[in-house]
């Protein structure tokens, strides 16, 4: 071996270690706070681990167990189905609002800067404080909502939005919304943006306009961008818990239960810790499941043209 090369080889050993050595200190983070508490959640839901085992150390083994009492839980189907209207209505609601947003400020004028800018306030806050604020607001006897539409001659009772089982979920629903538009606002700008004039430009001499350079152009070029949006919304909404347990703490009547505030009640309200970590990972996995057919859909269809 010549010189040369061996200079070579120690080069790339070099830069070999200067790359682990960035990258070392990301890996180390990833595993002590998201590898680590994966894995003890996981074994934790093969155990029996409840308040008790704080003292006594005692975790005994007993296979799945705690996942069949999970799914036979009497209010597992409630929070599941809880889950599906919450996810898909959150995930609707966001997306029409924050597309039909983001294609208002595409155009120039006076001041939308400082507009798109106060659209980003409810991205901002913490969660549990627009729960508080929108727990006001929604309040049934001097809520400012109410207040305002009996100003209005809207109603004439106040309207029981948290405290009624046929409005809670509907009221937590809108709520979520108005905290994920911005999300949805932010990205699917940055995606129009990135879409050049020219395409609007050719398509409008072959007729393409309006609704039809919408759906023909703008839709098309603005597919992945929408499956990110899509996707993170789904992972985002699917565990969401402090705007739940801020606004109504899963009731009334469980009708605001999801799998991820059960999860939480069952933990840190019941103490049953070996259950709640087998929700959790039955939460996990339909996020997980969902993606994978999400991913693959979306890919099929791009295939497909």
């Amino acid at each position: 071996m010549t010189a040369h090369q061996t200079d070579r080889r120690r080069s790339r050993r070099r830069d070999l270690m200067v790359r682990c050595a960035f990258v070392l200190p990301a890996a180390l983070y990833m595993l002590a706070f998201f590898g680590y508490p994966i894995v003890k959640n996981l074994v934790m839901s093969f155990q029996a681990y409840d308040f008790s085992t704080f003292f006594n150390g005692r975790a005994p083994f007993i296979g799945l167990d705690n996942y069949a009492a999970t799914l036979t839980d009497p209010i597992f189907l409630r929070a599941l189905g809880n889950t599906g209207l919450f996810t898909l209505g959150s995930l609707a609601g966001q997306f029409v609002l924050g597309l039909a947003l983001a294609l208002y400020f595409r155009r120039r004028f006076p001041l939308s800067g400082l507009l798109r800018s106060l659209l980003l306030l409810p991205w901002l806050l913490p969660m549990i404080v627009s729960a508080a604020v929108w727990r006001w607001i929604l309040e049934q006897d001097n809520g400012a909502l109410n207040r305002f539409l009996e100003g209005l001659g809207l109603i004439s009772d106040p309207i029981p939005w948290l405290n009624s089982s046929d409005t809670a979920l509907i009221a937590v629903i809108l709520v979520n919304i108005w905290l994920g538009i911005p999300f949805n606002v932010v990205l699917l700008h940055s995606g129009l943006q990135a879409i050049p004039e020219e395409v609007y430009e050719a398509g409008a001499l072959d007729g393409a306009t309006g609704a039809r350079s919408f759906a023909h152009l703008t839709l098309p070029l603005l597919r992945p961008v929408v499956s990110v949006v899509l996707l993170l919304g789904v992972i985002y909404t699917i565990k969401v818990l402090d705007l739940i347990i801020g606004l109504t703490g899963g009731g009334p009547a469980n009708a605001t239960q999801t799998l991820a505030t059960r999860s939480y009640e069952m933990s840190f309200v019941e103490f049953d810790f070996g259950q709640g970590a087998a929700l959790s990972n039955v939460l996990i996995a339909i996020a997980l499941a969902f993606s994978i057919v999400y991913l693959r859909a979306n890919a099929r269809a791009a295939k497909n043209g």
